[in-house]
């Protein structure tokens, strides 16, 4: 096995009979170190026993200690090593008598294709890594090689294509435009948490991945826990808990140098560096990224950089400290749907936003943005039973997006940003107590500050030579002329903006949301049965202060005060290769704060009441030496939800919102909002993944999930312009109709091959189909209406990839990857935000109406890199 120069641990373990059990079965227990003496917490060793395949199981505790029942004597074993973001160790033919100690070295051997080698893992008590918790949950794991193989050019979340239950759309829009469904629930219903910090927007939940395109070179692993999962914060997801742990202060001096090329002019330069650890007890990682593209939707170009900093310090033995701060400064222009009469025409890169602009042809959608993130990770080892782990957290944010204006104030077109900046400060705190041999106890808290401010700047009148003229205010009825224009240069985004209120165009607000949180756990486990339960409760404040609608002394709303509480359980029972599992749970969610104000106003939303959540979910693990297999089955209803989609105006559209033909209310072309308050889903499926290892070169991977996700009765709707303005409303029955987004039903396969050392091939194939539109159509039926979802054709993907390390000399190694992904350039509609009925068979594809505003997913696209590590 290779020596690594980043990370040596020891493992103490001595093999006993155990009193009471029958003479064929024993224990092991030990403790997990760090060749400095310093306790692993979070290390998983399998043992199984080769004779008859018996493979038993456990993880280091708080203290770095473990200890394995029920073990089959008679050796040889084959022990297993692993922690977080590291490559496996494996021990083979390891002999243990009764009585008889074991002294392993486990080697970590960090890939050649690692970023910023983590040595140090931080937050262990607030970071919720599934083997932290015994009782099994429906989980996978992505670990940095595999991070840096599969996502190359693309978003982080293609990391997660090839995951039951997991649907990523939206790549073809631009740079960072991906989204990502899980079980049917977006992404503002999957709680992202960044080293235990949660990164989804408070306002609304979403994520822009835009925002966070560093995370691929930074991440030392990514974990998504499907449904329930373990996250301790107070505000529970409903889709999942997707984890990013970055990495922490590397202990040893080296460092690093990337670069990465692709279709479309993309390129991408990263380089890292790590001072090791110092005599004065502190480390330094240190990474910079610049990336700049042409987008593969046409005149979708982009451009950006991405920092990393990471300081580590050792005061003692008992404390650990690490302070990281990191930010990805961009800037892409934009694609959304069109017809897909437009893409069958004009090709699958077609962007509808490339358009006459005052006599000039351009791309005016533009997102700019820039989010630096800092957090200070304290661990504290209290004693031999307690811990306390605390992350303080702070995100300043600038940014927002560029798009053509119309309006009735002013004669000509002009380019204006939507603004949306943020200061958001947060802590997160858990108290880790291990009453008994079997039962742990850890309770904490998770507090939040977040201010939002919102307003439309000029940013290039175009023909307007004399300015824009400023409507709408109630404060400037004179309507003044607006003649300073601002950057969307992202680095400039904290000073390019207009200090006056006179220079801002529209909407010209404040959001306030203050959240605070108590969470508790208890977890027992003993001979193979665990149990745990866990609980929280939280007050969420919101406020909205708004200076273009009100005038001065009128412009703060009321504060809306929100409880909210959850808990949830579960069982488990551990027998040899065989585990079976449950877990339950209820939540009270409190609304976001964009549902709770209407019309982007004061005035408060009647129908904004607490998010009723119920998930129940079972299933079984197999595991051995050359095959895991795990099934999931689960049940989620969720009640008193809000929902919202867009689309494009049609003629009709025009016709029945603006009979007066106003162009300041609505023109064909323009954006069409449209809001469900008072929705009721039922999400209910099946999930299978397997890995099996025939051969020692060759590993095998796949998975299946299938759903059946509804609506449940009728929802109020209403629909509002580009402006938010709100044009109708009426009452929709969606009572049997799919819900959209997402594929319902999805299998893959996977493979990967070491052709020899060094050089290893893999290839993934994945199946996507009852997949509906994200928007519906009304039908009146006897005077009810009712919402209609469009289903879409099926389709399939191959993606293909190459690996080649080489090492260089004792401390120099490289590494070569291509991957191509769309092998058979498959043509294919990703997701579709209307569902017109054909009219016309001749207008048609695949039974689709060409009518329909829809996505077309990338074709056929590829990238290359190569790494210098030293």
């Amino acid at each position: 096995m290779k020596k690594s120069l980043l990370f040596f641990a020891l493992v103490f373990a001595s093999y006993s009979a155990v009193q009471g059990q029958t003479a064929n079965t024993g224990s092991v227990s030990g403790v997990v170190k760090e060749a400095t003496g310093q306790t692993v917490k979070g290390a998983t060793i399998k043992i199984t026993h080769i004779p008859s395949g018996q493979v038993v199981s456990g993880s280091a505790d708080a203290q770095g200690k473990f200890q394995i029942s029920n073990l089959q004597e008679g050796g040889p074993y084959k022990v297993e090593v692993t922690y977080i973001g590291e490559t496996p160790v494996v021990f083979e033919n390891i002999m243990l008598k009764s009585g008889e100690s074991l002294n392993i070295n486990p080697i970590f051997t960090a890939g050649s294709s690692t970023n910023l080698d983590e040595v140090v893992v931080v937050g262990h008590g607030v970071i919720d890594i599934a083997a932290g918790r015994k009782t099994p949950i429906a989980v996978s794991t992505i670990r940095k090689q595999d991070l840096e193989e599969r996502v190359g050019a693309q978003d982080i979340t293609s990391a997660l294509a090839n995951t039951p239950s997991v649907y990523i759309t939206g790549q073809a829009k631009g740079f960072g435009e991906s989204s990502m469904t899980t079980r049917g629930f977006d992404q503002s219903n999957t709680a992202f948490l960044l080293n235990g910090q949660p990164i989804n927007g408070m306002d609304n939940g979403s994520v822009y991945w835009s925002n966070w395109s560093g995370l691929t070179d930074i991440a030392s692993l990514v974990q998504i826990q499907r449904g329930l999962g373990s996250s301790k914060l107070a505000i529970s997801s409903v889709g999942g808990t997707v984890n990013y742990v970055t990495q922490s202060t590397a202990m040893k001096e080296g460092g690093f140098v990337r670069t990465t090329v692709g279709n479309d002019m993309f390129m991408k330069a990263t380089v890292g560096y790590n001072t090791g650890l110092m005599k004065n007890g502190f480390a330094v990682s240190a990474m910079f990224t610049q990336w700049s593209g042409n987008g593969y939707m046409d005149h979708t170009e982009g451009a950006g950089q991405s920092y990393f900093l990471s300081v580590g310090y050792k005061a003692n033995e008992k404390h650990n400290l690490n302070f990281m701060l990191t930010g990805a400064p961009q800037w892409h222009n934009q694609g959304y749907t069109s017809k897909l009469s437009n893409y069958l025409a004009n090709g699958r890169r077609y962007n509808d936003n490339y358009k006459d602009a005052n006599g000039v042809m351009m791309n005016a959608q533009k997102n700019f943005y820039h989010k630096p993130v800092a957090n200070l990770n304290w661990d504290w080892t209290i004693d031999d039973k307690s811990s306390l782990s605390t992350v303080v957290y702070a995100s300043l944010a600038a940014g927002g997006g560029q798009s053509l204006r119309s309006d009735k104030y002013n004669t000509g077109k002009y380019l204006a940003a939507d603004v949306n900046n943020h200061q958001w400060f947060g802590i997160v705190s858990n108290y880790n107590r291990k009453l008994s041999e079997s039962l742990n106890f850890n309770v904490g808290f998770d507090v939040r500050d977040y201010k939002g401010t919102h307003y439309r700047k000029l940013t290039d009148p175009l023909g307007n030579t004399n300015g824009v003229v400023l409507g709408g205010n109630v404060n400037f009825p004179n309507k003044p002329l607006v003649t300073n224009t601002y950057s969307t240069n992202p680095w400039k985004a904290f000073s390019s903006k207009p200090d006056s209120r006179e220079d801002r165009l529209a909407w010209d607000y404040n959001q306030y949301i203050r959240y605070g949180g108590l969470f508790g756990q208890l977890e027992y486990a003993k001979n193979g049965f665990t149990a745990f339960f866990q609980g929280s409760v939280s007050e969420q404040q919101n406020k909205r202060s708004d200076y273009f609608q009100y005038t001065p002394g009128n412009e703060d709303s009321k504060d809306v005060n929100n409880f909210g509480y959850n808990t949830k359980g579960g069982v488990s029972y551990t027998l040899g290769h065989h585990s079976v599992f449950g877990n339950a749970g209820y939540y009270s969610r409190q609304p976001y704060q964009n549902n709770i104000f209407m019309n982007f106003a004061n005035d408060i939303n009647e129908n904004a009441e607490n998010e009723k959540i119920l998930g129940l979910e079972a299933g079984y693990k197999f595991a051995s030496r050359f095959l895991d297999v795990n099934v999931n089955v689960y049940r989620t209803t969720w009640e008193n939800r809000v929902t919202g989609s867009s689309s494009l105006a049609t003629a009709d559209d025009v016709k029945k919102y603006n009979p007066t033909n106003d162009p300041g209310i609505l023109v064909e072309g323009a954006y069409l909002y449209t809001t469900n308050y008072g929705v009721k889903q039922v999400h209910r499926g099946v999930e299978v993944d397997f890995e099996a290892r025939p051969i020692e070169k060759l590993s095998l991977t796949g998975f299946l999930s299938i759903g059946d996700w509804k609506y449940d009765g009728a929802v109020n709707s209403v629909i509002r312009n580009d402006n938010r303005v709100e044009l109708g409303r009426s009452q929709v029955n969606l009572t049997g109709e799919h819900v959209g987004n997402a594929a319902q039903t999805s299998y893959g396969f996977g493979a990967k091959y070491k052709v020899f050392k060094g050089l290893s091939v893999d290839a993934n194939y994945r199946y996507y189909e009852r997949l509906y539109a994200s928007n519906y159509r009304r039908e009146v039926i006897d005077g009810q209406t009712y919402g209609r979802y469009m289903k879409l054709p099926s389709f399939n993907l191959l993606d293909a990839g190459l690996s080649y390390n080489v090492k260089v000399s004792d401390k120099n190694s490289m590494s070569f990857r291509v991957n191509m992904n769309n092998v058979l350039n498959k043509f294919y509609i990703s997701e579709a935000t209307s569902s017109n009925l054909v009219t016309d068979v001749n207008n048609t594809w695949n039974g689709i109406d060409t009518s329909n505003f829809v996505l077309i997913g990338q074709g056929r696209t590829w990238n290359a890199s190569v790494k210098f590590t030293f």
